[in-house]
């Protein structure tokens, strides 16, 4: 069943009538409703295409946070194969908001790390709503370690509103553990690429995110705060999340222009949640285009690569 965002409503209400329709003439198999039916998906297909045509940076960020898109787990079986999950950062513990672990692409095995978020009450729970917590960080600095021991190429897939912020990972180190990782992807000698398949919170994001290649879904947002966070500061109520999201300059659009983000991935019409598979195939053929792309290039290339395309950000403003 699909759930549809507040400014889906005209659409959800064409798609009932669609539904009722199709309900109505298989009660009564003599009615002839195909011109109809025809008539309505196409003026339901429009404008679903039109909606997404021109979101907002709020609404953008509604459909990051959507329930029904694919996460960590969904790319796993979508679009990996052999996937052999890794966990614990043998000092605390395993967490299980920051999933890992070794994989193959299209017939090239990689090191694939990104956060789960779950999807229902016991999952997101399970894997604490995607937000990773020290041995999380630590996890992923030890394998980003195994990979560059063993020359395979690192594939982060972020969706994070953040960081955990809770007071044990504060007492278990969170923000040295969060510039470890940050410091671990600069100082990989393999490929790596980064791609934020949702929501790119803060530093929880860019810890799993400092590659020479960050890409990011079509309606994805990246920030260092979240809107609702960034309204309370400024204007003492999150009330004014739309007008901080049109500030923030959150959007893969306007990350491509700043120079933050290498390629904008495309999703289905209606977003990755309309359809993962499509939204997964063409994720896999955005990574698989950059790590050919960057299979011949040697570790001091790699790294100077990621400092001068970090170094670069916010220059040619």
């Amino acid at each position: 069943m699909v759930a549809y965002l507040e400014f889906e409503k005209p659409v959800a209400d064409l798609e009932n009538k669609i539904a009722e329709l199709r309900a109505a003439a298989g009660e009564d198999g003599d009615v002839d409703i195909s011109r109809e039916l025809t008539r309505l998906e196409t003026r339901s297909a429009k404008l679903l295409a039109s909606t997404y045509a021109g979101l907002s940076p709020w609404q953008k960020t509604q459909v990051a946070r959507h329930p029904g898109r694919p996460h960590f787990r969904d790319y796993v079986s979508l679009g990996f194969d052999h996937f052999m999950p890794l966990g614990g950062d043998r000092l605390y513990g395993d967490d299980r908001a920051i999933m890992a672990g070794l994989a193959t692409l299209r017939g090239r095995k990689v090191m694939l790390i990104g956060h789960e978020k779950g999807n229902d009450t016991v999952s997101r729970l399970e894997h604490n709503f995607g937000m990773g917590k020290p041995e999380g960080y630590r996890k992923a600095i030890r394998l980003m370690e195994m990979a560059d021991k063993f020359g395979l190429p690192v594939v982060t897939l972020v969706d994070t509103s953040g960081a955990f912020p809770g007071i044990e990972a504060e007492e278990r180190g969170q923000a040295e553990a969060i510039a470890r990782s940050t410091e671990a992807c600069l100082a990989l000698g393999v490929p790596m690429v980064a791609v934020i398949v949702g929501e790119g919170g803060s530093g929880g994001a860019v810890a799993l995110a400092s590659a020479e290649r960050v890409l990011m879904f079509e309606h994805a947002v990246y920030s260092v705060i979240s809107p609702e966070g960034c309204a309370s500061i400024l204007w003492r109520t999150a009330e004014k999340a739309p007008d901080a999201a049109e500030a923030m300059k959150l959007t893969a659009q306007d990350l491509a222009e700043l120079g933050v983000i290498d390629r904008i991935v495309p999703e289905p019409v209606g977003g990755a949640q309309r359809d993962p598979e499509a939204a997964v195939a063409s994720l896999a053929d955005a990574i698989v285009a950059e790590l050919d792309s960057l299979a011949k290039l040697d570790a001091n290339t790699l790294r100077k690569q990621r400092e001068e395309r970090f170094l670069a950000i916010g220059r040619n403003l």
